[in-house]
């Protein structure tokens, strides 16, 4: 399949844009207009460039307003359309755009044929092509079966159609009528996600697209049918996103071949018959190579979360941690690394002064520096990994010690790949000199049983990169967003998890620097993982027992105990025993929730224990808010200057 992106869909100057293209490792483009009007150079220079950068242009978009029901207009437009063709030449760009009319002089079916298959023959004089595209607010041409009855029409060898995911799927139009279209006059196919929004759909097309995978739209359903018509021709991203518009061009074009390749793969498993007993997997339809990498890895859990620290900072977590019920159960053999146990949460405090966690520590302070989920096939998920576009991080590794491929997470923390398969030893046992007896004693200690989610801030326009890396290279997949108040502004959070929910990764964003969650991101200075959630079966008692320890639960208003019975039919004993140990309380109709949370680590984590009954799967969304209400009145007290502590 070959992959392209139209050039408004990233930031920079058109020269910049065409380098971050190839660094993606993109077939072609599609070149704006805009963008050439504002390089400095010739449409020439522009060829020369991304031929040297081994890029195709595939098409110059878009021309405007061609079909009008006044000719006088429409030989003006002719002439127009003379100088595009002219500078198509000096691109080496084949085809051209011309979109549906939007004005009130848009002509009627008839005509507009007839003119398009004059521009048609304007074009074939040149051995240059023209396609056809509807637009989904379009005056009299809104469908593509509209824009296809045009294209029939004026029945022209250099007139083809162009599908549009996002006009398309906006409308919720049929796709079935696409399989009729003869694939030959399909002339080119754009893909744009988009999430399900309430406004026009100009202006939800002109500022919220985003790439396959990032939002709601049955965008692999649309390909499909676009190949099982017979199109053979590239699949082109065309998004138009402020943010994108706003963000670093190289991550953002990385994004968008990986989420054409996480396309290809959700279109194949549409396209492709399934194999039988014994035989090979097909490897194309209707003669095009979809993109077939290593399935998804199925998540055993978090193997366990590393934190860097250093000498000073060491000792003050280890405490923290042992208040909570964690107990020391190994160093490792050969670094200045030691690994907390609490039946199946392992947290590992790596103090070394060279590497990965101790770059990470001078630049974030004590915090979370690598996350190890739990692998059947630690290869088979790291080649998956790099399939879709993530690097390989490789750290020092003595002899005899265990190798745990890894990846980046963004521009975060490392994720680790652990072998976890029944009857072997984990990479922990391998390389950590175990204390006597620490086999026993942790299960009790805490009444922790496992990590129920991770919690991650995210710095602005970084919300959907994240959703992409997650869902192609984890294949955990996303739950409905949800705005939540903070004191300060609105967080944005939306969930990604595994299907079976034994790893959930909360995500979270906000626009106004003086939140909870952005005061974190520029605390941590980038995406962080933010808290962590610990399920216990029993969280009063584990607040008991965390405070007996001298571990700081976080005071929550008696306001909210007040309002609680008003909420929820409670017992008062039951509401009376959530104020005493600062516990709250949520519900829905499969089950309850109860949760509390420590005061931060350095003003940086925190953790949350969590008790499910029930069916109970949120996380207390509605809570959320009295939460960094909570700490925002702690972060004021201890910081009356408004200044965060780093």
């Amino acid at each position: 399949m070959r992959r392209s992106i139209a050039t408004v869909s990233i930031s920079g100057t058109l020269d910049k844009k065409l380098e971050a293209i190839a660094s993606a490792r993109f077939d072609g483009v599609e070149i704006f207009e805009n963008d050439l009007l504002y390089f400095g150079g010739s449409p020439r220079d522009v060829r020369a460039i991304a031929s040297d950068l081994g890029l195709e242009i595939y098409l110059y978009q878009p021309f405007r307003d061609l079909d009008s029901q006044d000719p006088a207009r429409f030989r003006r437009n002719m002439e127009r359309a003379k100088r595009k063709l002219d500078i198509m030449e000096q691109l080496g760009a084949p085809l051209m755009l011309v979109c549906s009319n939007v004005t009130a002089g848009a002509a009627d079916p008839d005509l507009a044929a007839e003119q398009l298959r004059e521009l048609a023959e304007l074009a074939a004089e040149r051995s240059l092509r023209v396609g056809y595209e509807a637009l989904a607010w379009g005056r009299k041409v809104r469908t593509y079966r509209d824009a296809w009855a045009i294209v029939e029409r004026a029945d022209h060898p250099h007139l083809g159609l162009i599908l549009d995911s996002f006009h398309t799927l906006a409308l919720d139009d049929d796709l079935a009528p696409m399989a009729s279209i003869p694939g030959d006059r399909i002339a080119f196919v754009q893909i744009a996600d988009a999430p399900r929004l309430s406004l026009d759909v100009l202006s939800w097309s002109r500022h919220y697209r985003c790439f396959p995978g990032q939002g709601a739209l049955a965008v692999d359903r649309f390909t499909a049918a676009a190949l099982q018509a017979g199109y053979t021709g590239p699949l082109s991203l065309e998004v138009f996103n402020d943010e994108f518009r706003a963000s670093p061009n190289r991550p953002t074009a990385i994004d968008g071949m990986r989420s054409l390749l996480h396309l290809e793969e959700s279109v194949r498993k549409i396209v492709v018959p399934a194999a039988g007993a014994g035989e090979r997997p097909a490897r194309q339809v209707q003669g095009v190579d979809l993109f077939d990498p290593p399935p998804p890895p199925p998540l055993k859990g978090v193997a366990f979360v590393e934190f860097a620290v250093d000498d000073a900072s060491e000792p003050k977590l280890r405490a923290w941690l042992e208040a909570l019920g964690f107990r020391s159960v190994g160093r490792h053999r050969t670094k200045r690394v030691s690994l907390l146990r609490q039946n199946d949460v392992n947290l590992v405090l790596n103090a070394e002064r060279t590497g990965f966690a101790h770059s990470f520590f001078l630049l974030h302070g004590p915090s979370v520096c690598a996350i190890g989920l739990g692998v059947e096939d630690p290869v088979a998920a790291i080649g998956r990994a790099e399939a879709f576009k993530s690097h390989r991080v490789a750290g020092r590794v003595n002899p005899h010690e265990t190798v745990i491929p890894a990846i980046r997470a963004g521009d975060g923390y490392l994720v680790y790949f652990v072998a976890d398969q029944p009857g072997h030893a984990t990479a922990l046992d391998n390389d950590f000199v175990m204390e006597p007896g620490s086999a026993e004693g942790t299960s009790e200690a805490g009444g922790l049983r496992s990590i129920d989610h991770i919690s991650h801030v995210l710095p602005k326009g970084q919300l959907d990169s994240w959703i992409l890396f997650l869902r192609t290279t984890l294949g955990m997949v996303p739950e409905d967003a949800v705005v939540l108040p903070d004191p300060h502004g609105l967080v944005h959070s939306r969930t990604m998890r595994t299907p079976d929910r034994v790893v959930r990764f909360p995500l979270n964003i906000s626009d106004d620097l003086r939140t909870t969650t952005a005061r974190s991101v520029s605390t941590f200075m980038g995406a962080a993982a933010h808290h962590i959630a610990l399920a216990t079966d029993d969280v009063f008692a584990a607040v008991e027992r965390f405070r007996a320890a001298g571990a700081a639960i976080m005071p929550i208003p008696a306001n909210y105990y007040d309002d609680l019975p008003a909420r929820f039919d409670l017992a008062p004993e039951l509401v009376d025993r959530l104020q005493a140990s600062n516990v709250l309380y949520d519900q829905d109709d499969t089950g309850a929730f109860l949760n509390a949370y420590t005061l931060p680590f350095e003003d940086r984590f925190f953790f949350e224990f969590v008790q499910r009954q029930g069916g109970y799967q949120g996380y207390g969304a509605a809570n959320a808010p009295i939460r960094m209400a909570a700490q925002a009145q702690q972060h004021a007290r201890l910081h009356p200057d408004g200044l965060p502590r780093v």
